[in-house]
């Protein structure tokens, strides 16, 4: 059979599927192949439908914000739905109460909190000139009283402000030393490329409410896709089964099982890092109303909340907007203590609430979480920077270790290895 279908001439990504499909129990192909090929096979099979399957994933990759989401809200209900069965029998119901529930709460959102978030985010954007100008004041006082700071920081001493103030003020950042800091930090090339890319930065950051917009379609498509398959989740896992018995057998044997480990990894994940991203939230909206910057209260809450989904990385990328806004309202001194706020809060996340949220769960050392970070991001920019920390969980936990419940010594072999 493997002949025949070499010699046939037939398209090479038909022949691949050809000869996949040939691989199914109930043909004699495997029993026709020498027993040293055996586990070859049974090996170079899964990395082929692995590749098919990320092929697939690639081709849909202007869809991943909808898959996304959908797998999230799907996660969510289903649990929601699993936790009120003591209280509600009849399953529907309950995937209607949740459904419902969860509804409210993005309605209730939308219209009592979305339109602040976006006043204030256009707002932040639009005097983001006047915060760095301010943070050059406190630059230049500093180099005066302690001359060292301008043999540290050269671009204090290269650049400055005198008859720029003329300017506009998106080519007055060309001359701002806090602007040329900023750009070296984030890695945005040389001095005009990088001055170039914070006011297009400033552009994206101030149309914030289109991009809002944008995604709207998305959120509200994956609410109705994961209301109908947690409705009817019994039957959609029933006809995943079926597969057993047809010629996409071998698929199913190999990627079911990892599928189905991968989603409980990623869904716990993203469970317990939406509960610490919500509780940090609260707590930075009672600290920046105790520190008297109220007025900035939505903005700023949305920022943690949701860079709260970035491990250590996102305390860094919130504090930024915070510090500065401190800066500008009251000065050091407030700045000061939102930096010793943002300090207690991270202190309460890292010591108490991972903890208890995540157990032993996915607990990797900080550096480690940097280093595939860093590199996700370089990769897969925001979708790596979300999934990089679950994926390797994953792989590194779950994928390459063999099963406790299986020795090595007394593994069965797989269903490509056994004969009929």
């Amino acid at each position: 059979m493997f002949l025949q279908l070499s010699c046939s001439k037939l398209p090479p990504y038909r022949l691949t599927l050809a000869f996949l499909f040939s691989m199914d129990q109930k043909t004699p192909f495997l029993r026709t192949l020498p027993r040293q090929w055996r586990p070859i096979v049974a090996y170079v099979t899964p990395l082929i439908v692995w590749g098919l399957i990320l092929s697939l994933i690639y081709l849909l990759r202007s869809f991943f914000l909808l898959i996304f989401l959908t797998f999230v809200f799907s996660y969510i209900q289903a649990r929601s739905v699993d936790r009120l069965k003591p209280w509600i029998a009849y399953r529907p119901v309950r995937v209607l109460v949740v459904a419902l529930l969860l509804i409210c709460i993005m309605t209730a959102t939308g219209i009592f909190f979305v339109p602040k978030v976006k006043q204030q985010t256009e707002l932040f954007a639009s005097q983001f000139t006047s915060y760095l100008n301010r943070v050059d004041q406190e630059l230049y006082q500093l180099e005066q009283r302690y001359p060292l700071l301008g043999d540290i920081l050269p671009e204090i001493q290269n650049q400055g402000l005198g008859n720029e103030q003329s300017l506009p003020p998106k080519k007055r950042i060309k001359y701002s030393p806090s602007a040329s800091l900023l750009q070296q930090f984030l890695g945005l090339g040389e001095a005009a490329t990088g001055v170039q890319n914070i006011n297009q930065a400033l552009d994206t950051f101030g149309n914030i409410g289109a991009r809002i917009a944008s995604v709207t379609s998305a959120f509200l498509l994956s609410l109705l896709f994961s209301f109908l398959i947690v409705l009817d989740l019994s039957n959609l896992a029933a006809s995943v089964r079926s597969l057993r018995a047809t010629k996409l057998r071998f698929i199913y044997e190999s990627v079911a099982g990892n599928l189905r480990e991968f989603s409980q990894v990623l869904g716990k994940a993203l469970e317990a890092q939406l509960i610490i991203a919500f509780i940090n939230a609260i707590l930075t909206a009672v600290g920046i109303s105790v520190l008297g910057l109220g007025q900035h209260l939505a903005f700023l809450t949305v920022i943690v909340f949701f860079c709260s989904f970035f491990p250590v990385i996102g305390v860094f990328i919130s504090s930024f907007p915070i510090c500065l806004v401190a800066l500008q309202a009251s000065g050091l001194q407030t700045m000061f203590l939102a930096i010793l706020l943002i300090t207690v809060i991270h202190l309460i996340e890292g010591y108490i609430l991972n903890p208890r949220v995540y157990g032993s769960y996915m607990r990797i050392n900080s550096v480690i979480i940097l280093i595939i970070l860093t590199v996700a991001g370089k990769l897969f920019g925001f979708w790596g920077l979300i999934l990089g920390v679950p994926v390797c969980t994953y792989i590194f936990g779950y994928a390459i270790r063999y099963k406790e419940e299986q020795p090595i010594k007394q593994q069965e072999p797989t269903a490509l290895m056994r004969e009929e």
